[in-house]
């Protein structure tokens, strides 16, 4: 008869937020962890878009990035609601006071992190990203690492995104949180 032993992972209790500079892939490395911990996946700027009923281009041009930011802070205050999924959110989002606040009280935050050349090669194959229109991606990514990267670093949890395939992050997250 084959014995199975119980797993030792603690259940997760609390929402994960995924952290980190635009092209790091908070997304798709979300919906990977998503499936893998069976729990849901929510993108934040998805839900800035629905919210909004325009894309997150659309409201940095219409009206600026401090309001997009406000609304930012707002749906993911509202996604941070004690039941446990997985939340990849905006570059620039864990640079609020409040937001990031709320996420090292009330979810595990985990810093998805890449250097800015393996970021530019990322974001050159589309052109969505309001910070980088017009601009040298390698140049705004150096300068956006620089003040955000201390910014990153409080959160608890600190993973590498390297030139690998998704899965290779995915499973360092899961490494990490025991699982």
């Amino acid at each position: 008869m084959l014995q199975t032993r119980p797993s030792l992972a603690q259940p997760i209790t609390r929402p994960i937020v995924l952290i980190g500079l635009m092209g790091v892939g908070k997304t798709t490395v979300g919906r990977r962890l998503a499936q893998r911990l069976k729990l849901p996946f929510v993108d934040a700027d998805a839900e800035i878009e629905a919210a909004a009923g325009m894309t997150v281009a659309e409201i940095f041009d219409r009206f600026g990035e401090p309001h997009f930011r406000d609304g930012e802070r707002r749906v993911i205050a509202r996604l941070i609601d004690g039941a446990p999924k997985i939340i990849a959110t905006g570059g620039g989002a864990f640079l609020n006071d409040a937001t990031r606040a709320l996420i090292l009280d009330q979810a595990t935050a985990i810093w998805l992190d890449a250097p800015p050349e393996v970021l530019a090669e990322r974001v050159a194959k589309r052109d969505h990203r309001p910070l980088l229109r017009g601009k040298d991606p390698l140049k705004v990514l150096t300068e956006l690492a620089a003040v955000r990267n201390p910014v990153y670093a409080l959160a608890p949890i600190h993973i590498a995104s390297k030139a690998a395939p998704h899965e290779t992050t995915v499973n360092a997250i899961l490494t990490a949180i025991g699982r």
